[in-house]
C-alpha cells in the first residue's frame, strides 16, 4: 500500500492499496498502516509518499513489514496523522453520548417528580379485611 506520512512522521491516510486474498489480513494491515509511525532511525522525520509492504511468512506465521520511500514532500506535510483524528472522532463522540445521557437521565428525573405519590394511587387501606373471614364451626 502507499500511505502519505506528514513531517512528524504519522501516517495522514492511506492513499492506495492492493488487497489481499485473505480479508482479515487486509483489514488488518490497513489499520495498522494508518497507526503507524514512519521515521528514520535517529527520530527525524521525512514528509512523503511511502509504500509499505507486508509480508506473510505461513512457516513462521510472521509478518514482516518493509518502508521504501516513493517521493518525498506533499501537500499533506502539516496535516493531523490519520490515528489522531481518528481518536479526536472519537472523544466527541464520547463527549455527545455521554451529554445525551445526562440530559435523558434528567427528563426521566423530571417526569418521575410529576407521578402522583404512591398512598394516592392505592388510597387508605381499610382496617379489617371486608368481607368478615367466616369460620366453620368446631
Amino acid at each position: 500500500m502507499v500511505v502519505e506520512v506528514n513531517k512528524k512522521g504519522q501516517v495522514v491516510r492511506v492513499k492506495s492499496t492492493k488487497p489481499s486474498k485473505v480479508r482479515s489480513f487486509n483489514v488488518q494491515t490497513f489499520g495498522n498502516a494508518l497507526q503507524m509511525w514512519i521515521r528514520r532511525p535517529d527520530g527525524t522525520a521525512q514528509a512523503g509518499l511511502y509504500r509499505v509492504t507486508y509480508d506473510y511468512d505461513p512457516k513462521t506465521t510472521n509478518v514482516a513489514r518493509h518502508v521504501s520511500l516513493v517521493s518525498a514532500g506533499g501537500s499533506w506535510a502539516n496535516d493531523q496523522g490519520a490515528a489522531n483524528v481518528m481518536i479526536g472522532i472519537a472523544h466527541k463522540q464520547a463527549v455527545e453520548m455521554q451529554k445525551a445521557a445526562m440530559e435523558a437521565a434528567k427528563k426521566q428525573q423530571e417526569r418521575n417528580a410529576k407521578l402522583p405519590s404512591l398512598n394516592e394511587i392505592r388510597g387508605h387501606p381499610s382496617p379489617s379485611p371486608s368481607p368478615k373471614l367466616t369460620l366453620p364451626p368446631q
